[in-house]
C-alpha cells in the first residue's frame, strides 16, 4: 500500500523551487501565496506548494503553457 501521504509530499514544493520554475525570485512567489493566487502550506515557518496548484496558476495565468 502507497502512502499518500508521502507521494503528496514529495509533490510538493518549496517556495525556492516553485520561483526556480517559474523564473521569478522568491519574494515574488511569497506575494503570490499571500496574495491567494498560488495556494500553498505553512509547514513551519516556510511554506510548500503542491506541483498540481503549480501547474493550474501557470494554466491560469498563460493558457498556452502545460496545454491548457
Amino acid at each position: 500500500m502507497v502512502d499518500t501521504q508521502a507521494r503528496r509530499a514529495a509533490d510538493d514544493l518549496t517556495v525556492e523551487q516553485a520561483a526556480r520554475l517559474l523564473s521569478v525570485s522568491k519574494m515574488t512567489v511569497y506575494r503570490l501565496v499571500h496574495s491567494g493566487e498560488l495556494p500553498a502550506v505553512r509547514v513551519g515557518r516556510s511554506f510548500r506548494i503542491a506541483r498540481r496548484d503549480l501547474d493550474d496558476y501557470l494554466r491560469r495565468s498563460n493558457p498556452r503553457i502545460l496545454g491548457g
